[in-house]
């Protein structure tokens, strides 16, 4: 009998290959090993991790009420530094809603099997991060009571009275879009998942979930037309993962002040939005699938993946530094020389030798297939990454504005107590939308796991016939 000789490249690709679903599961219980989480009572792992959110969430709306009533002096802004804490997690909540899109709509588009267990997740992730960022601007004008006059309403004066000229009008409609493109993306992604669960649920579950799942039946028509809405609306939210990080970049680039006045912050920003984003998805992955236990759906396959794309946008974002650098010196501006040496050797020096090491020296280590396998080494640079952006975005608004034009006008930029307060109480926010997102929700997708399943199987069979 004669022996096929495989070729040695395919041989080293199927061997580095890791399965997208491991042990044995089959489509009954799959469906049975998703629904668990839902199904069972919270564990007290949950009820633990709960209450610190809730109490996170609670101390910073606390805070929030505080400063509307007091104002904007409990924070350590000054006359130089009109930005602080509020602009830097804005765009830093923006940047980490990117991920859910593009692992839903682009990765959608391009037929890659590896979404399909992290997708519902990623999505879930990009609407509570988006509800994060939303409160930031409000709560930096001051006066939000007022914010309903960014909004294009018929009014008494006879006119809009809005300028479209303006970068921070531009970010209502971008975020606005992106937000409502998002949640309906997610909702209809998550509507036959709901109406698994409403079958095997009983009583008010059943109900509740039944009014959910919006009358879905499972007849090949429906199932033709979800398919078709989900593609619709993976191709509407496919451009705005480039245009809303880029509308926000321009908050910054459309101004005069060295360090912000820059062509290469619309793609800077958004290379740099999916590189935190894929890093929080990893963070929350790689936790949801050991306290769940869905390790056979949730796999090192899917985790070797995105750490390649966190080390090739993490690439990406060191040659951005490398770039701004060079412009800096090749320009001959000397404010621009000075911003840069300042965000190097100044005042704020830690926070961008920190910013550098997060976000251009952990990436590196993915090059080794051996940290690309280690749960600890991935946990570890996925959260690093997420300190390393946050500290880009105060880099880039605080060291900006601390060194103006004028020596004489140079202040330095120290939150107080009340900044960071609230700043844990977004993360308060998203972490109890998210953990009560999957005690109530179905975290994993059935139908596409079970697709990946019977694509696996085949090519189980073919290698096996081969």
């Amino acid at each position: 009998m004669a022996v096929t000789e495989v070729p040695w490249e395919q041989r080293t690709e199927a061997a580095a290959e890791e399965p997208l679903l491991t042990g044995t599961p089959t489509f009954t219980s799959i469906t049975r090993d998703i629904s668990a989480p839902l199904e069972r009572r919270a564990s007290l792992a949950w009820w633990v991790a709960f209450l610190v959110a809730l109490s996170m969430l609670g101390l910073g709306f606390w805070l929030v009420v505080d400063t509307i009533r007091t104002g904007i002096g409990l924070w350590g802004l000054n006359r130089t530094v009109g930005w602080g804490f509020a602009i830097t997690n804005f765009v830093f909540w923006v940047g980490i809603g990117h991920a859910g899109t593009a692992i839903s709509a682009i990765l959608l588009l391009l037929r890659q099997r590896f979404r399909t267990s992290i997708a519902r997740a990623a999505e879930a992730m990009t609407i509570f991060a988006v509800m994060c960022a939303g409160i930031f601007p409000l709560i930096h004008m001051g006066r939000p009571w007022l914010a309903m006059w960014v909004f294009p309403y018929p009014n008494s004066r006879g006119a809009l009275w809005l300028n479209f000229r303006s970068p921070l009008l531009w970010d209502v409609f971008a975020i606005g879009t992106y937000f409502t493109v998002s949640l309906l993306f997610w909702y209809v992604g998550l509507v036959p998942d709901l109406a698994t669960v409403r079958d095997r649920a009983s009583g008010i579950r059943k109900r509740i979930y039944g009014w959910l799942s919006l009358g879905w039946n499972g007849s090949t028509r429906t199932w033709q037309r979800y398919e078709k809405a989900c593609l619709l609306l993976a191709g509407l939210a496919t451009p705005l993962v480039v245009s809303v990080h880029t509308v926000v970049s321009f908050d910054f680039a459309t101004s005069v002040i060295p360090g912000w006045h820059t062509t290469i912050f619309p793609p800077y920003f958004v290379v740099g939005a999916l590189f935190s984003g894929f890093a929080m998805v990893m963070t929350l992955l790689i936790i949801t699938r050991r306290v769940l236990h869905l390790e056979a759906f949730i796999t090192v396959g899917h985790l070797q993946a995105m750490a390649k794309i966190i080390l090739a946008t993490g690439s990406l974002v060191g040659v951005a530094y490398g770039t701004e650098l060079f412009m800096a010196w090749y320009s001959g501006n000397p404010y621009e020389r000075f911003t840069f040496f300042n965000r190097a050797f100044g005042p704020y020096a830690w926070a961008y030798w920190l910013m550098v090491f997060c976000n251009v020296i952990v990436p590196q280590i993915f090059w080794s297939a051996r940290a690309r396998r280690s749960i600890a080494v991935l946990f570890t640079a996925s959260i690093l990454v997420n300190v390393g952006m946050w500290f880009e975005r105060f880099n880039i608004v605080a060291t900006s504005l601390a060194r103006d034009f004028l020596p004489s006008s140079w202040s330095h930029y120290t939150p107080s107590w009340v900044e960071v307060g609230i700043l844990l109480g977004s993360f308060g926010l998203f972490f109890t939308c998210y953990l009560l997102f999957v005690r109530f929700a179905p975290v994993i997708s059935y139908h596409e796991v079970k697709h990946t399943l019977a694509e696996q199987q085949s090519g189980d069979s073919e290698h096996a016939h081969d």
